[in-house]
C-alpha cells in the first residue's frame, strides 16, 4: 500500500515571490484589528468584567433552557447568560455584578435559587458559586496580559541564542501577527474574551513558534550547503523542504480542533474556535511573514554561533 501524501515531497512553490501581497494581507488584518478594538471592543467575560458565577445540577437531563432564562430574566438583574457544562443536566448561570457589595451579589443568588426551586422543587443541587468583583477582574487582565508579553520575550531570547537576532525578530513578529489577528477576531464575532482565551493565545504562540523553528533550522542548514545560492531561493527551498511536515502537522491537529469545536460544547467553544484559527494563521505566518522577514533584516551568509560544515559538491 502506497504512503498517503498531501503534499509531494519535491514541491518548489515560490513563497517568497509572494511576500509583498501577504504582507499586504496581514495589515489589513492588524489595521482591522486596529479599527475594531476601539469601536467594537471586547466581550469580556466574568473573569475579566466581574460577575456570578453558578454551577447548578437540573433533576431533569435536559431542562428548557430558555423557559429558565426567561424566568431568570424577569427578575432584574440584567443580563443573564445560560449553558450547558458538561453533562446535559449541569447549567451554568453566568449574571452580571450587581450594584452594592457582597450583600447585593448573595442577594441576587438567592432570587435565582428561589426561582429555580420553584420552577424545579428542591432537587436542585448548586455545585459552586463563584463572585468575582471589578479589583479581581484588573488583576486577571493585567496577569494575563503580563504572561503574554513574558512569552513573547523568552521566545525572542531563545531564538536570538539558538540562531541569530534576525530570526529572533523575525519569529516574534509573526508571533504579534498571530497574538493581534487572534483577538481581532474575537472583537469581529463578539466571542467571550476570557481567561480560557489568554490560554488559547499561550497555546497558539507555542504551536506557531514550533513550526517556525522547524523552517529556521532548515534556512540556517542550506546557509552552510549552499553558499552561492541567492538567499529568495534558499528560503523558497527551505520552506518547501519543510512544507509537508508543516501542511500534515497542522492538518491533524485542526481534525482534532474541528471534533471538539463539533461535540466539545459552548463551554470550549471559544477556546476551540481561538485554536482553529491559530493553526490557520500561525501557518500561515510562519511561511509568509517569519521566513521572509530574515531577508529584509539582511542575514548574514555564514552563521556567527555555528561553525560552518563541509560544502556539499
Amino acid at each position: 500500500m502506497r504512503n498517503f501524501r498531501l503534499i509531494p515531497d519535491d514541491t518548489r512553490i515560490p513563497f517568497v515571490r509572494y511576500r509583498y501581497w501577504a504582507y499586504a494581507f496581514s495589515g489589513a488584518l492588524i489595521l482591522l484589528t486596529l479599527i475594531l478594538l476601539p469601536t467594537r471592543g471586547l466581550n469580556l467575560g466574568i473573569d475579566f468584567q466581574g460577575g456570578i458565577l453558578i454551577e447548578v445540577g437540573m433533576p431533569t437531563a435536559a431542562p428548557d433552557l430558555a423557559a429558565m432564562r426567561a424566568s431568570l430574566g424577569e427578575l432584574g438583574l440584567g443580563e443573564v447568560a445560560l449553558q450547558e457544562f458538561g453533562r446535559p443536566s449541569d447549567i451554568l448561570i453566568r449574571m452580571q455584578r450587581q450594584e452594592g457589595g457582597e450583600e447585593a451579589q448573595l442577594a441576587a443568588v438567592n432570587q435565582v435559587k428561589a426561582v429555580l426551586a420553584e420552577r424545579f422543587g428542591n432537587d436542585v443541587s448548586y455545585r459552586r458559586v463563584e463572585f468575582v468583583g471589578p479589583k479581581v477582574s484588573e488583576d486577571l487582565l493585567w496577569a494575563g496580559t503580563q504572561a503574554t508579553v513574558y512569552a513573547l520575550i523568552a521566545i525572542l531570547a531563545y531564538v536570538w541564542f539558538r540562531f541569530e537576532w534576525q530570526f529572533a525578530v523575525g519569529a516574534v513578529v509573526a508571533l504579534i501577527h498571530d497574538a493581534v489577528t487572534t483577538i481581532g477576531l474575537f472583537s469581529l464575532f463578539q466571542l467571550e474574551f476570557n481567561l480560557t482565551t489568554i490560554a488559547a493565545i499561550l497555546t497558539i504562540i507555542g504551536y506557531s513558534i514550533n513550526d517556525t523553528v522547524v523552517i529556521y533550522d532548515r534556512v540556517r542548514e542550506n546557509l552552510r550547503r549552499y553558499k552561492a545560492m541567492p538567499l529568495p531561493e534558499l528560503i523558497d527551498l527551505s520552506v518547501n523542504q519543510t512544507l509537508a511536515r508543516t501542511v500534515m502537522t497542522s492538518f491533524t491537529t485542526l481534525l482534532a480542533l474541528l471534533a471538539l469545536l463539533l461535540v466539545g460544547g459552548p463551554v470550549i467553544r471559544g477556546f476551540t474556535i481561538a485554536m482553529i484559527w491559530g493553526v490557520v494563521i500561525g501557518t500561515y505566518s510562519t511561511i509568509y511573514v517569519a521566513s521572509p522577514m530574515v531577508m529584509h533584516l539582511r542575514l548574514p551568509r555564514e552563521p556567527l554561533t555555528q561553525a560552518a560544515e563541509p560544502v556539499e559538491e
